[in-house]
């Protein structure tokens, strides 16, 4: 395949903007102005040590994966196989435009996260970067990732607001136990009902507690912490009756 001019890489990258991934297309960068700087790769150097550098043989699910910065990391890494997925076609185009230009094999599908069954297929690693606040139904997302995509490791990040710290809870409380809600390190879950930075995608953003708790929840242990919004996983056995059920018969009365 003939390489794309700088020209041509200029046009076209002009023509699917605005762009949230800041990538370096030989020479032209896709968001050079970004309100968060050189972005992601400013969080990725953060956190890039603690993903094995040899990713050869290994497959590789990149949920969300806007203009497919991460994807084409795990690439670069040797992974046999990545697949990034993302509900708006717009980044999809932006991905497969970045993937071309750095001529790398990777399959992009028009599917969210909630669809992940749909693959048919688990995966050595999953990176869920970016996502989870911007989903009505955010523990949701993590159970059906456990149940149908993680094989090994899952790379998580979210927006966090509230306290960094994570207290340590019992294992039950009384009914009547109420003050432990107020500590501003107990896991809590903000909902956003208009809009937070301008984004009206965004409708639940935890504090730390909560997003380590979710992902325990949801079956992930947790194995190193890189970055302050960064989580390395694996799956293990979810908790006993993590699924959403109703109170037993009498769960006031024992």
């Amino acid at each position: 395949m003939q390489q794309l001019s700088t020209a041509e890489i200029r046009r076209r990258v002009e023509a699917l903007g605005p762009w949230f991934h800041n990538i370096d297309l030989r020479g032209v960068k896709t968001a050079p102005n970004h309100f968060l700087g050189d972005y992601p790769a400013v969080k990725w150097h953060r956190f890039a040590a603690a993903i094995p550098a040899n990713l050869s043989g290994r497959t590789v699910l990149d949920v969300g994966c806007n203009a497919g910065f991460y994807s084409m990391e795990m690439k670069r890494r040797g992974a046999a196989r990545v697949v990034g997925i993302d509900s708006d076609d717009e980044y999809l185009a932006q991905a497969r435009l970045a993937a071309e230009v750095n001529e790398l094999d990777i399959e992009f599908h028009r599917l969210s996260v909630y669809d992940v069954g749909a693959l048919k297929e688990s995966f050595d690693v999953v990176l869920f970067m970016g996502v989870l606040y911007h989903l009505r139904h955010p523990l949701l997302a993590l159970d059906l990732l456990h149940e149908h995509a993680v094989r090994d490791l899952l790379v998580f990040q979210s927006m966090q607001r509230g306290s960094a710290e994570a207290c340590k809870l019992q294992d039950n409380y009384q009914f009547w136990e109420t003050e432990l809600f107020d500590k501003s390190a107990y896991p809590k879950l903000h909902f956003v009902e208009h809009r937070y930075a301008d984004d009206p995608t965004n409708w639940w953003i935890p504090n730390r507690a909560c997003a380590e708790a979710m992902l325990r929840s949801a079956g992930f242990e947790i194995v190193s912490h890189p970055e302050i919004e960064v989580y390395i996983c694996r799956r293990s056995k979810r908790p006993a009756l993590a699924a959403a059920v109703y109170p037993r018969r009498g769960a006031f009365h024992d």
